[in-house]
């Protein structure tokens, strides 16, 4: 009985020390296996890392947590490896810093955009009542008034054109757009736009 017990002790002690220094022999990879790996190489680690980051802590963070979870994809690989994984972690670390340094010079810099809320945006609303404003002064000016000013100040004809188009002469032309342009300004004042 005492065999038994000596020599279950030793084999504990001898799984916390492969644990410790590298990856158990085991056909599985485990929680107890992960929490091993974290509690003696993530500290170490993570010192590690924050010298490759410049200090910036959540950088590294994110640098070990990717290098444990790609020793655990990995468990297969490094079973049969003798020696410490400490290695291995401390590669993958540094070239998951390199890969994240080489991406972001690759990506063009992102813009802060706050100076896009300080910027003023071309207000619609003001420019659709302008046009409701300017359609409803136009229903108040006679027919011929009216269809002066679409064929020359809205389709931008020339006075000859706009006679051609309405059948008209380009003198009676000249002279609807003064009387039309007259009492379009009137109509706009009625609705309180000022020239």
């Amino acid at each position: 009985m005492r065999v038994r017990e000596d020599s279950g002790v030793a084999a504990a002690a001898d799984r916390r020390s492969r644990a410790r220094h590298r990856m158990p022999r085991q056909a599985g990879v485990d929680e107890e296996l992960m929490r091993a790996l974290y509690r003696e190489h993530a500290a170490p680690l993570l010192s590690y890392v924050l010298r490759l980051v410049a200090g910036d802590r959540q950088r590294a963070e994110d640098v070990v947590q990717e290098t444990l979870i790609r020793a655990w994809k990995n468990a297969g690989r490094l079973q049969g490896g003798s020696g410490s994984v400490r290695p291995w972690l401390v590669t993958v670390a540094r070239r998951i810093v390199i890969d994240g340094h080489r991406s972001r010079q690759a990506r063009p810099q992102e813009v802060d955009p706050s100076p896009l809320d300080v910027m003023p945006a071309e207000d619609e609303i003001d420019k659709a009542l302008w046009l409701m404003t300017l359609s409803d002064a136009l229903d108040d000016l006679t027919p011929a008034h009216r269809e002066v000013l679409v064929e020359t100040y809205f389709k931008g004809r020339t006075v000859n054109e706009a006679a051609q188009s309405l059948g008209i002469p380009p003198g009676t032309v000249r002279s609807r757009v003064f009387y039309a342009l007259r009492s379009m300004k009137l109509a706009l004042q009625e609705r309180g736009v000022t020239p």
